[in-house]
């Protein structure tokens, strides 16, 4: 069954649910940390910037060098430098070496998650590649709605420091299971050459804009939702974080059928989805001032907002065939560019024409992503689909 996850995949997922925590915990943690290194809440603000910076530039750069290390080993070391970040994050005597280790601790990300969803792939029968990947997402979405509420909790009564020693400590268990139960495979790309020349195709090109456009307006929302549901919604402030919680329901639940979804029709399943995703856009901005309709449109947002995710990753994956490490990573980088966007898209539109105009503006966005989409659905009707990566890659083992 779709809830169903094998001990392999479970423990990958752990691993992610590890990263995605230390990725936005700090978000809860801004004013105990200006507080406690005497720094404004702006410059701590930046910390957030410090591990996105290390993620976009870290998954090309990473993977390309580590393109001949075995999964496996690949894996191991990548988490340890996760856990030392995190470990220098709860050590750091200063402002100037926390913004470091955030860097450090967000270095690894992309690879990781890159390495995991190829992993993952060659465990799962080629029929079966999106949901098992929609899987290790999972960790993504528990790391947003229970990581990080958990995370900012133990920050909180605890002290800052100690939530980075928990997040530090989450990732090494998830590595134990890692090597316990994650088969070895051969390095995923057989040179860093070889992972180069794979950003040269032009369906890996077309998956990766894909994944930018189309989550765009999306992550431009989310970026600011609490602002949304409170100027535009009518909500109370103290509304938003149960809201938030709605959200994270629909996003865990459209997570998994999003990657059932892709298991039977990929390019279809992605298209109907941004189309879902447009409407549900522009019915907020119709009907978002209405608390019920906007409690509603809420959890379908989140929903829709992640089931498109494993269909893309997939789609990357399978564009890339034998290389597939270098553009999931890639893919992975241009998603944090394409949230850093949205995020000053999004700041731009409030500041000028005010919290309503977001909702047009992403949906308008989210449109441009269903045309490429549409664009490469007739391209493999044309007849240059490309195939699993089961069928071009390594023998695929079912995990279960």
């Amino acid at each position: 069954m779709g809830v169903v996850v094998p001990l392999p995949v479970f423990s990958l997922m752990l691993v992610v649910f590890g990263l995605t925590t230390g990725e936005f915990v700090i978000a809860g943690l801004v004013p105990d940390v200006a507080a406690g290194l005497s720094v404004s809440v702006p410059s701590a603000g930046l910390l957030v910037s410090a591990y996105a910076a290390g993620m976009i530039v870290g998954g090309p750069v990473l993977t390309a060098l580590t393109a001949r290390v075995g999964r496996k080993p690949l894996i191991t070391g990548l988490v340890v430098v996760s856990v030392l970040g995190n470990l220098g994050s709860a050590l750091a005597p200063g402002y100037a070496v926390l913004l470091l280790a955030r860097f450090v601790a967000g270095l690894v990300v992309a690879t990781f998650f890159a390495v995991a969803i190829a992993t993952t792939a060659s465990m799962a029968p080629p029929d079966r590649q999106p949901s098992m990947i929609a899987k290790v997402a999972l960790g993504m979405n528990l790391g947003i709605v229970l990581g990080t509420p958990l995370g900012t909790f133990v920050g909180h009564h605890f002290g800052w420091r100690s939530t980075f020693v928990a997040v530090a400590a989450i990732t090494l268990l998830a590595l134990l299971l890692v090597l316990r139960s994650v088969p070895a495979f051969p390095a995923a790309g057989a040179s860093a050459a070889g992972e180069l020349r794979v950003l040269a195709d032009r369906e890996v090109q077309l998956g990766i804009l894909l994944t930018a456009v189309g989550n765009l307006g999306a992550v431009a929302v989310f970026t600011y939702i609490a602002t949304l549901l409170t100027e535009f919604g009518g909500f109370a402030a103290d509304a938003v974080p149960v809201l938030l919680l709605v959200y994270g329901a629909g996003a865990v639940l459209g997570n998994l059928l999003g990657g059932r979804l892709a298991d039977r029709a990929l390019m279809p399943s992605l298209a109907w989805m941004l189309a879902a995703l447009a409407a549900t856009l522009l019915l907020f901005w119709i009907a978002g001032d209405n608390r019920v309709a906007a409690a509603i449109l809420t959890f379908v947002l989140g929903a829709l907002a992640f089931a498109i995710i494993p269909g893309m990753q997939t789609r990357v994956l399978a564009a890339a065939g034998a290389a597939p490490t270098l553009a999931i990573a890639v893919n992975a980088s241009g998603f944090q560019l394409a949230a850093a966007f949205g995020g000053w898209l999004g700041g731009q539109l409030l500041t000028g024409a005010g919290a309503g105009a977001l909702y047009p503006a992403a949906a308008a966005v989210t449109l441009a992503g269903l045309g490429i989409a549409l664009a490469m659905l007739r391209r493999d009707s044309a007849g240059d689909r490309p195939q699993p990566l089961g069928a071009r890659g390594p023998k695929s083992v079912d995990p279960q």
